[in-house]
């Protein structure tokens, strides 16, 4: 990948547009000021942002977000534009929809503060795009919103856009096809000139990498025929979709003298900071490497490295089978470096039966998966935007730090509190799999007032189940659980049947109810866990 430079991550050539000298330009500056000085940094980046929203004529105080869309993705950087080129759209469109992302979801974490502003994704990108993307259409209200126009379809338990009736395959309206080898990975291929056709030797390896810089920035530079490297799959983190750009039959060149008989697969992100290695990235590729597992005889899942990670290079032995580009001979990249969690990814290869208690937010260091605010979803009524869940250390039941959901009236409405708290933003995808066998699921929970009641709400194989409500006492911790095999305890709700059913399922939310009132009202939660 071409060198991204400063905070915001500008470009200066080498394959890619050169937004340094681009930068400098508008500013008057030199481009090594632009490369070097943080605050320089951030002006270019704005005024390269500015130039093209300036070309679309969107500067107007109170822009819709949505429709600046083509402005981001023609600021993104990479190969310079070449008219009419469906290749370089997909990785462009990629960019635009990461950082519409990011301001619809907002960000409260380690400081950095971006507030949720709500992005309304039928403006931004065509339906074939929002599907192909996953685009979250979260912000609906899909126990009472249901959308269906010009044969796409929001599907209840992802709550992305997908397309209805019988899937197709082919590439329709500039829209990537799904990967023949592996069914959930988009089909976008690399430059010819970035790999080898067919392979000298059988598939007996797979090489874990991490980008060193963005997944459309990935896309972008594997098309661009000077890049002279690829990788058979690239891994968005924000979500775990998964791209596949070179056939697992050819030879993608990525670990020099051991391309031959190796898969490559590339993480978003940099090896300096675990911020980029989220679980929905886990999941999605420990279950594209399961699938190798079963695929190829020569790849035991058991064969995965589990040792401690490491910010060298540090050579294994060749029968650890599933192991990082820094563990092989002959290479100088230290990917995926220290912050890639070895013993996390070896239990995803290789689950085992259960009969243990796994806390999934323990809130200790963070806000674990609620990363949004309890207005993110369309179906919470009856409180404001001014709502908000945070990482609290003044209040556990314990270790030192739990989850404070503030809730605020919304005084224009008299509906009663109905606070849908996602999990994961409400992607089973970005959540961690729970087994039903035997399974308990519950949490802390401690409110300021009296009233409040909650819920929690599951992803199964065929909808969303949300279980009877448990009333909360005020002023004390209380224990919440509730069994998932116990059909008794789960009504249906977004294309549930009231039971669950499936091997395993995903949290999607815990649910606070209360009756309308005026009050504010904390509530805090602690170590939500599952035991089998």
């Amino acid at each position: 990948m071409p060198t991204a430079h400063g905070v915001m991550g500008l470009y200066g050539g080498e394959g890619f547009t050169d937004q340094l000298a681009d930068a400098a330009a508008l500013l008057g500056v030199p481009p090594g000021r632009i490369a070097d000085d943080a605050r320089y940094n951030i002006l270019g980046a704005a005024a390269l942002l500015a130039r093209e929203i300036d070309a679309m004529g969107k500067r107007e105080a109170g822009a819709n977000v949505a429709t600046l869309a083509p402005a981001l993705a023609r600021y993104a950087g990479f190969t310079p534009e070449r008219s009419g080129s469906a290749v370089d759209g997909f990785a462009r469109d990629s960019f635009a929809f990461d950082v519409l992302l990011t301001l619809d979801r907002g960000i409260n974490e380690k400081g950095a503060l971006v507030p949720e502003t709500p992005v309304n994704w039928e403006q931004a990108f065509a339906p074939d795009q929002l599907a192909l993307m996953r685009a979250p259409m979260v912000r609906l209200d899909l126990s009472g919103d249901r959308i269906e126009a010009g044969g796409y379809a929001i599907d209840p338990l992802s709550e992305t856009l997908v397309a209805s009736g019988k899937p197709d395959r082919s590439t329709a309206a500039g829209m990537a096809p799904m990967s023949t080898d592996y069914g959930p990975a988009i089909w976008s291929a690399a430059s010819s000139s970035n790999y080898s056709v067919g392979r000298s030797a059988a598939i007996s390896a797979v090489t874990i990498h991490t980008t060193q810089g963005s997944y459309a920035g990935t896309i972008s530079w594997f098309k661009n025929p000077a890049a002279q490297v690829s990788a058979h799959y690239v891994v968005r983190s924000s979500d775990g979709q998964i791209t596949q750009m070179v056939r697992n039959t050819n030879t993608a060149w990525h670990v020099r003298s051991h391309n031959s008989y190796t898969l490559g697969i590339e993480h978003e992100g940099y090896i300096s900071n675990s911020a980029w290695y989220t679980t929905a990235m886990y999941n999605a590729s420990a279950a594209l490497v399961r699938n190798f597992c079963a695929k190829y005889s020569a790849i035991p899942c058991a064969s995965a490295y589990r040792g401690a990670s490491s910010s060298g290079t540090v050579v294994l032995p060749s029968s650890v089978k599933i192991k990082g580009h820094q563990h092989y001979s002959g290479n100088d990249h230290t990917d995926p470096g220290i912050y890639w969690n070895w013993s996390r990814y070896y239990d995803l290869l290789n689950p085992g039966p259960g009969g243990t208690t796994k806390v999934l937010d323990s809130f200790e260091s963070s806000v674990g998966h609620f990363t949004t605010s309890p207005t993110y979803s369309g179906s919470t009524t009856g409180i404001s935007s001014a709502s908000t869940a945070l990482r609290d250390c003044s209040m556990s039941r314990n270790g030192n730090c739990s989850l404070q959901v503030k809730l605020v009236d919304n005084a224009g409405s008299t509906a009663p509190w109905a606070v849908r708290l996602l999990s994961g933003s409400g992607s089973p995808s970005a959540n961690t799999k729970l087994s039903r066998s035997n399974g308990r699921v519950g949490l802390w929970a401690y409110a300021g007032g009296s009233g409040m009641s909650v819920a929690l709400g599951v992803d199964d194989s065929d909808g969303t189940e949300r279980s009877i409500s448990r009333p909360l006492a005020a002023n004390t911790w209380t224990w919440l659980e509730w069994s998932l095999t116990d059909a008794n305890q789960w009504n249906a709700w977004v294309g549930g049947n009231g039971a669950i059913t499936a091997g395993t399922v995903t949290l999607d939310a815990v649910w606070l109810f209360h009756a309308n009132t005026s009050y504010t009202v904390y509530v805090y939660l602690d170590d939500v866990q599952v035991k089998n």
